[in-house]
């Protein structure tokens, strides 16, 4: 919290934290999260989403809901990214998240990126959500929720794995693409779904995703 104690001693009061997951995907939408934490948070154990096993994570999140001050999420969905490309999607998301916040945030934590188009004092932080509680909060909310989403679409489409890749480029997800095509949850403006649709063939060199077995996240 030495960034969030740092702000609040210059007089803001209403800190959130932002980040996203979801733009090194293959498929399904990016997911951002915007959480405002009390003063005295009490929830141990916050860290970067990427690095906490899936029961760890939905244990977290329950504790984020339970006891932040401000919770909004933001979904941009496989349609927009393919319009605008997926970092003005990312930026939307957190958009999105901010606007959906029941208390505005005077001040952000903002894990790489900036939002200068948001009239708010900010600060963007590398690997924010290792250093920084109220956007490692807000990184598990979007993982949590995202997963959430990937379940659902592994129902609809169980060809795909997306309850374990998570629309991740693993090898098994590109094996499935190549024998049944994509489905219209995959982002069409992403090189090697747009290969395919063309008719190409992928690269030889293409390299596949490994997910690390706890936290089903790339290794």
């Amino acid at each position: 919290m030495r960034n969030e104690r740092e702000l609040r001693l210059a007089g803001f009061r209403r800190v959130a934290g932002l980040d996203e997951v979801g733009r090194g995907c293959l498929a399904g939408p990016v997911v951002a999260a915007a959480v405002i934490l009390p003063e005295r948070h009490r929830i141990k154990g916050l860290r970067d989403s990427k690095m906490l096993p899936r029961a760890r994570r939905e244990a977290l999140y329950a504790q984020i809901v339970d006891r932040a001050d401000a919770i909004g999420v933001g979904c941009v969905e496989v349609e927009l990214i393919d319009r605008v490309n997926i970092y003005q999607a990312t930026k939307h998301a957190m958009h999105q998240a901010l606007e959906r916040l029941p208390l505005a945030a005077d001040h952000l934590l903002i894990d790489a990126l900036s939002l200068r188009e948001i009239g708010l004092p900010q600060r963007s932080i590398i690997h924010g959500d290792a250093i920084s509680a109220s956007i490692a909060a807000a990184s598990i909310v979007a993982k949590v929720t995202r997963d959430r989403i990937c379940d659902e679409f592994d129902r609809r489409y169980p060809g795909y794995g997306f309850a374990r890749n998570k629309g991740y480029g693993t090898r098994r997800h590109f094996d499935a693409l190549v024998a049944d095509g994509p489905c219209e949850w995959h982002r069409r403006s992403f090189a090697p779904i747009r290969q395919l649709l063309a008719g190409e063939q992928l690269p030889l060199d293409l390299e596949f995703v490994v997910l690390d077995e706890e936290t089903l996240e790339p290794s």
